[in-house]
Order: C-alpha cells, then structure tokens, then sequence
C-alpha cells in the first residue's frame, strides 16, 4: 500500500478474488511510512504526546488507506465499502497505544458482504465502550485481520506483505534460508515472539484459540506462501522450524540486590505498573546476602523504566543497575526439540566455535532463546543455519541485488 500502482494491485487482487465466487473482506495498514512520519509529527509539538491523543492522530493513517482501495476497486467496476475499526464493530480495552479486542460486533460487514461489496477494513484500531479510539500496538492490522476472520468464520485469512511467505531465518540476513510451506501456529507462535516480522505474535495467538488458517503470501506475486495452522495438519515436522532474532531489547541488570523473599517480586510488580513488557529474566545465586537480577525489556521502553528502576533502587538499597542496548536474542523455534535431546548443547557449541559469549538463556518446549551480543548477530545466524541442516540450494535475491551481490553483503563480518 505504499504507492498509488501497488494500492491498483491489491484492488485487482480483491477483484479476482470476487469473480471468483469469494466473499472479499482487505483489511489495511497504513501506506509507506505514513505512522512514522504522524509519530514524529507528534513528538516535535510534544516529546510526551498524551496517549488517547496518540491514538486518534495514528488512526488516520489507517483511514486514508482504506478509502484509497475502495476508490481503486471503484475504478476497475468493484463495488465496494470501507469502514473505520469502530465502524467494523471491533471493540477494544482502554490501555491505549497497545489495546486489545475484547468483542467485534461485524453486523455492518456482514449486511455490506450480502450486498455484494468487497468490504475494506481500518486495520490496527478500535473503540473502547465508552466511545475512545484506540490502537493495538505495532503490526496490529495483522491482529485485526485473524480477529474479524474469527468473527465472520472466514474459510482462509491471508496475510501480505514484502515476503513470499515464512522463512527458516530472515532471508536478508541468511541468504540461503527457505520458505516453508507449512507451520504450527505454535512454532509460529514462538518465530513471532521471538523477533520474526513476519506476524505479530497476538495475530498468531488470535488465529490458534479461533482456529483461523493462516496463509502468508507476498503482495507482489502469485506464488503461494506459508499455511499456518494446527500441529496435528503439519504433514512433516523438522527438528528446527526456523531461526529467528530480536535487536529491538535492552538487558537491565540490576546489582546488589538485597536477598529476602518478596524483593523480585516488588522490583517486577512495579515494572508491571508501568505498563513494560519483561522477557528474559536471571537471578544469579546470592552471595553475602546479595544477588544480581538480570532482565530484558523494549529498549524503546527504556525511558520509562529508567525512573521506575531508580525508585526500586532507593527502596531497595541495591547497588546500581545496567542498562546494555548492544544485544540481539537469538532463537531456535521446532516442535521436534520436544523429543529430539542434545539440541540447546548443538546450538552452544556451535555459537563457541564462532566464539560468541552466551549472556542468557531461555527455553520452553519449542524453543531455545539466547540474548549474545548484536554485532555477532549475523554471524551467528548463519552458523546455526547452516548447522541445523536449514540451508536452501538457492540464494535469496533482495530487490535489485544479483544473488551473487546479495550474498558477498551477507558474507561480510562472517
């Protein structure tokens, strides 16, 4: 949706889909870099824009791309209405900039698909019940989309975007990763929390407890993309899914800490309030009545953490805290690693041979996480690919780079 000619190829799209005999409903993002720039609109008339405020300026962005592609489906003989997220009936919690669906009342959508529209949705926004517009985070139209396809019991959801589909790895960073033709919502689930652009992680969890299948296609062309949808359907199962990385947290260590029952507890009470999201949490084992508690959180909420941890720290009597925003998590996502042992001792000999230091670990039965440091991100990516049996025949080729170009960039800090 970033350019007039790539909003005319969606409406086609939709287009097709309607003469071939499908109730059509697009639910959309905002074109190109539309939010960032509203965001940094926002913050040069006030570095700390109230949130309800946020809310309705981001939500435009949104508005504009829906009336656009129902302009071009009107254009090529489509009927077609669009609808704002209140106006879809998608009802949301009140914690702006990060609100969730609580119930979509889709009446007005079902009443405009009997007519014979191809209906274009507003996507990454809703209303709270006592009438306030609210957003749902950063890649909230993807969550938007699974919710309404639960609502009006959609045979299929597809997701496009800039990729054919889910890969082993980022393709940019791992020339030779593979798109897969099927995956669990669980491993997806994982890829996704993990740092995976692909979806965002409450879209997949949305499409699992509602039993939408997923398909993730590229918008740019025809060739068919990744089926997300329930363990038992996935005919093969690998060992390792996928690799996928987060650059985008900071690890926060704090020192010294008193060790007495309830401390943890009253240092993760009060990032809770605050309204921040803990991953990876580490407490190291006391010594002279002192530990050290290691977390990650968003470096992006950094700001608001810092006074939350300088409260903490006089209340606490801790020593001080560290902030690191120099570090990647890396993680390996499979369902197989349920039954298959010595993969997390594979995955750490394979990160020392490339002498990578481990910082943190995390695991669940999925998935093995590891937080190292960012600039041997790329290097371990590669590794770990290549060790686990991931690696394609062919080599990724990104916009107008030659494969062979692509991959002499990628080989660089190998």
């Amino acid at each position: 949706m970033a350019t007039p000619e790539r909003v005319l190829r969606v409406a086609q799209k939709l287009v097709a889909y309607r003469e071939q005999g499908h109730q059509v409903v697009a639910v959309v993002s905002a074109m190109g870099k539309s939010t960032d720039d509203l965001l940094a609109l926002a913050h040069e008339v006030n570095p700390h824009p109230p949130a309800r405020e946020l809310d309705v300026l981001l939500t435009t962005g949104e508005l504009v791309s829906m009336s656009i592609l129902a302009m071009a489906l009107a254009s090529l003989g489509a009927k077609a209405k669009s609808f704002t997220g209140h106006q879809a009936g998608i009802v949301t919690t009140t914690r702006h900039n990060k609100a969730q669906i609580s119930q979509i009342k889709a009446d007005r959508l079902e009443q405009a698909l009997a007519e014979d529209n191809i209906v274009v949705v507003a996507g990454f926004q809703g209303m709270t019940k006592s009438g306030d517009i609210t957003t749902l985070g950063r890649g909230g139209s993807d969550t938007s989309a699974v919710a309404l396809a639960a609502a009006l019991k959609a045979d299929l959801c597809e997701i496009y975007s800039d990729v054919e589909g889910v890969y082993t790895a980022d393709p940019r960073v791992v020339p030779r990763a593979q798109k897969l033709d099927t995956i669990s919502y669980d491993e997806m689930l994982e890829l996704a929390a993990s740092g995976s652009s692909v979806l965002q992680p409450r879209a997949v969890e949305f499409a699992r407890n509602f039993n939408v299948t997923l398909c993730c296609r590229s918008a740019f062309c025809d060739k068919p993309g990744t089926t997300i949808k329930k363990e038992g359907d996935v005919v093969e199962q690998a060992i390792v899914s996928g690799i996928a990385y987060d650059d985008s947290e900071a690890k926060i260590t704090i020192r010294g800490v008193p060790d007495k029952v309830g401390i943890a507890a009253d240092v993760f009470s009060a990032i809770a309030k605050a309204n921040i999201n803990v991953d990876m949490i580490v407490q190291n084992i006391s010594e002279h009545g002192f530990t050290d508690i290691s977390f990650t959180a968003p470096a992006g909420d950094l700001e608001r953490l810092r006074p939350v941890l300088d409260k903490q720290m006089a209340k606490l009597g801790a020593r001080e805290y560290l902030l690191n925003e120099h570090i990647t998590k890396l993680s390996l996502v499979g369902a197989g690693l349920r039954t298959n042992p010595g993969i997390a001792a594979k995955m750490f000999k394979v990160l020392s041979q490339n002498d990578i230091n481990i910082e943190m670990i995390s695991t669940s039965a999925i998935r093995i996480s590891v937080i190292i440091d960012a600039g041997k991100s790329k290097v371990a990516q590669q590794a770990l690919h290549t060790a686990f049996n991931l690696d394609s025949e062919q080599i990724f080729a990104e916009d107008n780079l030659s494969a062979e170009e692509l991959a002499a960039k990628a080989n660089k800090g190998r």
